[in-house]
């Protein structure tokens, strides 16, 4: 692709598609692939700014010498170690071995132990400003978004935020690259996927990171995943303060774990109860056929959650509990929760649901409703209660 994509002034990007990759860090989906953004500022001196994955980056270096026009590269800026952005350093070293590598003091210990390098090295700390020509570039370090050395890169002529992988979103490109280019709502559900799954446990430094950025003027935002945002970069930053905040929408996730029906039946019926009461925003979800990563998204979205589970060998369906565990290790803000449960012989389930809403501190709309064996026309309205709770709190 020897063409030019300009951001603006002499900044170009440089970057790929991958909808080859099924998991983003051999985790999270990709049904709509994902894509990787580089950017090259050429300038007097020029400056690359991240790099991509090298599974996807069999013509990057022609790409960039085309960008280049017969000038060589200055500098590379990592803002983010992680191999899928900065697993070319090698390579381009090979290419461009008078390149000076640029970072922060904890971006060179993950450098050393990846790729052994200890020279060339330009060590940056906040607001040190590196000067190209007319574009004049300055650093700003937000630790733990989301590892310990990321940092932003500004160019404070253009007004270009390079905000590693903040801002950044799932989703290959489709022809549009700018936010101007597409529909950007499109966009969202994978934003908010990308950061309740790699960025949402951070939420706190996200803050912080915000808090810091938020007296430069921001004309355009590069993140290294998902759309440039040149028309309204603010809208992306609105998504990021929210759900950093962990501001939910007024909506509910019912997600259950059933091994023959049973507490489908009670999710199904507490959803349609939920409903009626005039609670638009309703999602039901199976943990054993919907994959952890949407379930967090969809958990970060709304406000209320409910969780219900048969019971298994005297504990949680592994299903249920494998959720359990990872929303207690991110626990994604304050939520209004409920719980469920089925049994056959003993119950069991019930029990840890709730020892897991106390361990987040979700407070429970209602008692928990726990049923035996099949929930028939009439043991199902042990379930009205949670139901009428849960949707009088969700319309406050």
């Amino acid at each position: 692709m020897n063409f030019q994509i300009p951001v603006s002034g002499q900044i170009y990007w440089i970057g790929e598609n991958d909808r080859r990759k099924r998991l983003f860090e051999n985790i999270w989906p990709l049904p709509q692939g994902v894509a990787y953004n580089a950017y090259l500022i050429n300038d007097e001196k020029t400056a690359l700014i991240d790099t991509i994955d090298v599974s996807v980056a069999d013509d990057f270096l022609d790409r960039l010498a085309y960008q280049l026009q017969n000038k060589s590269l200055d500098y590379l800026i990592i803002n983010h170690a992680e191999p899928d952005h900065a697993g070319m350093i090698g390579l381009i070293l090979k290419q461009y071995p008078n390149l000076r590598i640029v970072g922060n003091k904890k971006t060179f210990k993950i450098l050393e132990a990846y790729f052994g390098l200890g020279e060339s090295l330009i060590e940056v700390k906040d607001g040190d400003v590196l000067e190209l020509g007319r574009h004049r570039l300055q650093f700003y370090m937000t630790p733990w978004v989301h590892w310990p050395e990321t940092m932003m890169t500004y160019d404070t002529t253009d007004q270009v935020l390079f905000s590693g992988d903040a801002f950044g979103a799932f989703g290959a490109f489709e022809g549009g690259i700018f936010d101007d280019e597409m529909l950007v709502d499109r966009y969202e559900d994978e934003a908010r996927r990308y950061f309740s799954n790699i960025v949402g446990q951070y939420s706190n430094m996200v803050q912080k990171a915000l808090a810091k950025l938020q007296s430069l003027p921001l004309r355009t935002i590069c993140p290294t995943h998902g759309p440039v945002w040149r028309e309204a970069p603010a809208k992306v930053v609105g998504w990021y303060d929210r759900w950093s905040r962990y501001e939910g929408l007024p909506g509910v996730v019912v997600a259950f774990a059933s091994m023959y029906g049973s507490a489908e039946k009670m999710a199904d019926y507490i959803a349609r109860k939920i409903a009626e009461q005039g609670v638009r925003e309703i999602r039901v979800l199976d943990v054993s056929k919907t994959h952890l990563s949407f379930l967090l998204s969809e958990i970060w979205k709304y406000q209320g959650v409910v969780l219900g589970s048969c019971t298994y060998n005297n504990e949680l369906h592994p299903m249920m509990e494998t959720l359990c565990n990872k929303l207690l290790h991110i626990h994604p803000g304050n939520k209004i929760a409920g719980v469920f449960g089925t049994y056959s012989w003993n119950g069991g389930a019930i029990k840890h649901l709730q020892q897991t809403m106390e361990a987040l501190n979700w407070p429970l709309a209602s008692e928990a409703v726990e049923i035996q064996g099949n929930p028939d026309s009439e043991k199902i309205h042990s379930c009205d209660n949670l139901a009428s709770a849960m949707a009088s709190a969700i319309k406050k």
